[in-house]
């Protein structure tokens, strides 16, 4: 297999690395692709040295697939000429997940969707997280809606936002102001930009992302995005009403056998999800599980997972995987 990363010296690039070491998966010719300044830049992978390249170089390679985090410009220009070139793109940015001839996927969910497409879209770090807990309970219930608050780490924003809060817990300022506000003690209502409507993108994203991927148009969702000074791993708050009453063992069996969740929520010993311990895992992590007593058919729960991990670069290597295996 012959695969370039595009945004490879990124933190979801180098995470996406880590996770190809750790699954071991065979490749015969790996391309790290950065900017033009970057050109030539070491970057090492199981104990190998490679020297990355543009992506005007890229795209004239024999690959088989390409996985991009380098921005939604970047994937609006580029992924369209691999395509062209018979290369197979996993896309990270938000550029194509709205599209519809371009399928949104979380491979434990909806790899069927994928059928013979050129650019896959690999959704939101928020999104995926909620989708992949709510899923096995959409197929027993049906869900009617969704009310989601989202804690979301600044590694989100990138390095320059991980930057900002060091500096701050260090110093007390920052000179490279990423955030309107210190983001270090306080949080920041204001993920991405506002829309005309009020809400942000990133909330905007875990609406309609979240419907493509069930294939559920009229799933009724809001959402409030937070950014909050934690490193890495993403929080949220899910309130969901379903069509038909749940049984609480059956909600917890359901989510206990679905792939890629850990069920943690044994609230007499203080156990339940935190970013602090989904870090550097794959798994999303769902507990603090309760009725909601003031509304009929609906259930809180709190759900976390490592935005770089599943949230990015696991969910897009786990896209690769299915794609080699088929």
């Amino acid at each position: 297999m012959k695969l370039a990363i595009v945004g490879a010296t990124g933190m979801v690039g180098r995470t996406m690395l880590k996770v190809l070491s750790e699954r071991n998966i065979k490749i015969d010719e790996l391309y790290p692709v950065t900017s033009a300044t970057n050109r030539g830049k070491i970057i090492e992978y199981k104990g190998k040295n490679y020297a990355a390249i543009t992506i005007e170089e890229a795209v004239k390679l024999d690959l088989d697939f390409a996985i991009f985090s380098a921005g939604g410009n970047v994937s609006q220009e580029w992924a369209p000429r691999f395509a062209a070139r018979n290369i197979v793109v996993i896309d990270n940015s938000s550029a194509w997940r709205m599209n519809d001839n371009c399928p949104l996927v979380v491979p434990q969910i909806n790899q069927d969707s994928i059928g013979d497409a050129k650019i896959i879209a690999n959704p939101n770090c928020s999104t995926i997280q909620m989708v992949l807990a709510l899923h096995p309970l959409h197929h027993l219930y049906g869900i009617k809606r969704i009310v989601v608050s989202t804690y979301q780490s600044v590694s989100g924003t990138g390095k320059a936002a991980v930057q900002q809060m060091e500096d701050e817990r260090k110093k007390g300022s920052s000179s490279n102001m990423v955030y309107s506000y210190p983001i270090d003690q306080n949080c920041i209502p204001h993920c991405d930009v506002f829309l005309d409507n009020g809400y942000t993108k990133e909330e905007m994203k875990l609406v309609n992302e979240t419907r493509k991927i069930f294939a559920s148009p009229d799933i009724q969702i809001t959402a409030t995005a937070v950014r909050v000074p934690v490193t890495g791993g993403h929080s949220e708050s899910i309130n969901v009403a379903f069509e038909r009453d749940f049984d609480m063992n059956d909600v917890k069996k359901a989510l206990t056998q679905t792939e890629g969740v850990v069920l943690v929520d044994n609230i007499q010993n203080n156990q339940y999800p935190m970013p602090i311990y989904a870090k550097d895992k794959d798994e999303v992590f769902v507990g603090r599980l309760r009725r909601d007593e003031s509304n009929p058919n609906t259930l809180n729960m709190w759900v976390v997972a490592d935005n770089l991990r599943k949230g990015a670069a696991t969910n897009a290597i786990e896209i690769l995987e299915k794609l080699i295996k088929n």
